[in-house]
């Protein structure tokens, strides 16, 4: 999965070093650097914490889409979004 590049750019893009993020998420150093070296996958509540930092979504940060603008607000839930085959 490519979306451990995409953590580094972001960190550096925003001049932070891995220790000021691990320090932001509450971890040691080591433990950022397996993330973003791709030793480790990153669980869902620390990628919602990194989209949250950088202001983007995690789709972005997936690699999902190429448009690092946050998302927009959920559609209304009681309009189905697609199907689901049975």
């Amino acid at each position: 999965m490519a979306c451990y590049r995409r953590i580094r750019e972001l960190r550096e893009d925003h001049d932070l070093t891995q220790a000021a993020v691990s320090r932001h998420l509450g971890m040691k150093q080591p433990q950022y650097f397996r993330y973003e070296q791709g030793y480790r996958d990153i669980p869902t509540d620390i990628l919602i914490r990194l989209a949250d930092l950088y202001n983007t979504s995690t789709d972005y940060i997936l690699e999902r889409t190429d448009d690092p603008a946050p998302p927009q607000d959920c559609p209304d839930s009681k309009t189905p979004v697609r199907s689901l085959p049975e």
